[in-house]
């Protein structure tokens, strides 16, 4: 996959600049790869020491995407040309007590370079902007779903179009929601974060703005008048510590102006319905209420559809984050996320969901499980121990 990331500077009227980042790879709806990745990570870190760059623009080439995600080919075939994961898919399933043995007992088979190096650099990337000191404005338009959430997310001003969509859907292709999901999906109402992992329901941009996942709805064409705004202010008479506070009245403004053009919500009128069935103790009553939820329409019925269609594995592996890691930091989340992120792509179902929905596009995937209820839940856990040591793991320097 080709894909690049366009790198400008707006020269403001004070002397000082805002920094650009453009996602380019429309023809896979500006998908990440690593060469991306690596790009927008020491980009960030150039211009966080750069005096003159007062705040950050992350934007997208195109109409339809922000960015949908991660370059999740090149991880399907890191897997297919590996000869050593053949280890793994002779495993017998269900009991997979060969994979469980060695993921107790013997980790040196799992060091795969690509696999490390991409959800590393991807997850080094999206902690930077979380806790980066300048302002970042993510213009979120089109979709944003699974890593392009995970660049989003963490933006300190995240801007929703009339079009976005939110989403993680990873349950589709037999991985989890990661990115820092594990984190940030927990930080939302009780419930909430759970049913988004489990269904890969999208949010649009009213939902978005009233679960707190999107601060300003901006209509397309007024990016140019935010862009104005930002180039003619007066950043020689703000204070550094109080150019956050600046933007956000910039935005708030311009936002003012977009209200007629935020559409229906499609989460909120479930919302109490949505809570009642994903505040549970166990995945089996979990599912059943999801299912039993009564409403119509096809944001509903796409949700529970997908849930039915996902991966039983997946949806175990998001029912654990969100039981077990409420009070984690972001950091710790992370950390946990690429060991799980490593395993994960190595045990087989992720590989066979993208073979299904990405490469064959046969629609047909093969998953290890039948349903939600027969997951061994010894698997489940296995897939939570660490790969490393504390001070080993690579993200072991995020604070």
């Amino acid at each position: 996959m080709t894909g690049t990331v366009n790198i400008s500077e707006i020269r403001c009227g004070s002397g000082h600049a805002i920094g650009v980042l453009e996602l380019d790879n429309t023809s896979s709806l500006n998908a990440l790869t690593l060469t991306m990745l690596r790009t927008i990570q020491q980009q960030l870190l150039h211009w966080q020491y750069d005096e003159n760059i007062i705040s950050v623009i992350i934007q997208a080439v195109g109409d339809k995407a922000f960015c949908s995600g991660a370059d999740i080919r090149a991880l399907y075939y890191a897997l297919e040309n590996d000869p050593a994961l053949t280890v793994v898919d002779q495993v017998s399933i269900p009991t997979v007590d060969d994979y469980i043995h060695r993921a107790s007992n013997d980790n040196s088979y799992l060091a795969k370079p690509f696999l490390i190096d991409y959800f590393t650099v991807e997850y080094s990337c999206d902690y930077l902007i979380h806790s980066y000191p300048k302002p970042i404005i993510a213009w979120g338009k089109g979709l944003v779903m699974g890593g392009g959430l995970g660049l989003f997310i963490g933006a300190s001003h995240r801007v929703v179009t009339p079009s976005a969509s939110l989403a993680m859907p990873e349950i589709n292709i037999g991985l989890y929601p990661d990115v820092g999901a594990t984190w940030f999906l927990n930080q939302l109402p009780a419930g909430i974060g759970l049913f988004l992992g489990l269904t890969g329901a999208n949010v649009n941009a009213s939902d978005a703005l009233d679960l707190a996942m999107a601060d300003h709805l901006i209509i397309d064409k007024d990016r140019e008048r935010l862009i104005k705004q930002l180039k003619h202010y007066p950043w020689q008479n703000v204070a550094e510590n109080q150019t956050a506070a600046v933007i956000t009245e910039i935005l708030t403004e311009i936002a003012t102006d977009s209200e007629r053009q935020r559409p229906a919500s499609q989460m909120i009128p479930y919302f109490p319905q949505i809570q009642a069935a994903c505040v549970a103790p166990t995945l089996d009553i979990v599912y059943q209420q999801i299912k039993a939820i009564d409403g119509l329409g096809c944001w509903l019925e796409n949700a529970k559809q997908t849930l039915a269609n996902g991966s039983p594995l997946s949806a175990n592996i998001c029912f654990h984050q969100m039981q077990y890691y409420q009070q984690a930091s972001l950091a710790e989340c992370f950390k946990m996320e690429l060991s799980l992120s490593v395993r994960c792509g190595l045990v087989g179902e992720f590989k066979e969901g993208v073979r299904a929905r990405l490469i064959d596009k046969d629609a047909q995937p093969q998953w290890l499980y039948k349903t939600i209820s027969t997951v061994d839940t010894r698997l489940v856990d296995s897939l939570f121990i660490p790969l490393w040591q504390q001070q080993a793991n690579p993200l072991a320097d995020l604070m």
